[in-house]
């Protein structure tokens, strides 16, 4: 019977310390990915680590999963495994036994945490939108300014190897061809 910790965050600028920090813990599975997927190296790990009677303890739901779908599949699998799965910040436990009220507030709890990453989604695609309008740069700037491509399509035209411009230039010939296609 092992008490197993999952800890979570979205980004390398994020930090962990505050996840699980009074809890003793065997074991522990920490990463730094999106929970838009349960695609994550250190859950899945998780997931086949854990036996029947252990513990898995997440800080939150949102932690977990980021939607209804994915949220309630890995609560399953953990369970049907015989895995009590426990959120502290909803002091919610999940177990086997397959009490309603416990579908239910599973169910709640992952779509208020889907609800909340649609949000986050829109205020994001809003300030994309809005950044635009203001002719701020959205994505990595281009390499090729008009003029190169202008000159290069000239040198082309004369002969000259895409591979020998791209390598003049300092691009690869994949953005070398993403310019001229534009």
């Amino acid at each position: 019977m092992s008490n197993v910790g999952y800890i979570r965050v979205s980004s390398y600028g994020q930090n962990t310390d505050c996840q699980l920090t009074d809890i003793s813990l065997d074991k522990i599975f920490e990463e730094k990915a999106s929970a838009k997927d349960a695609h994550r190296l250190q859950l899945q790990e998780c997931m086949t680590w854990v036996r029947d009677g252990d513990t898995l303890h997440v800080h939150s739901i949102d932690r977990l999963a980021r939607n209804l779908s994915d949220l309630q599949k890995i609560v399953e699998q953990m369970t049907d495994k015989g895995v009590t799965v426990r959120f502290h910040k909803e002091s919610l436990t999940f177990s086997g036994d397959h009490d309603p009220m416990q579908k239910l507030m599973l169910q709640m709890m992952g779509a208020f945490a889907e609800f909340e990453r649609s949000l986050i989604n829109e205020r994001r695609r809003e300030g994309m939108a809005l950044a635009k309008l203001k002719g701020k740069q959205i994505g990595a700037k281009r390499k090729l300014s008009s003029d190169d491509v202008d000159s290069i399509k000239q040198r082309l035209v004369k002969g000259e190897s895409k591979m020998a411009l791209a390598k003049e230039y300092g691009v690869t010939r994949q953005t070398l061809y993403t310019a001229l296609a534009r």
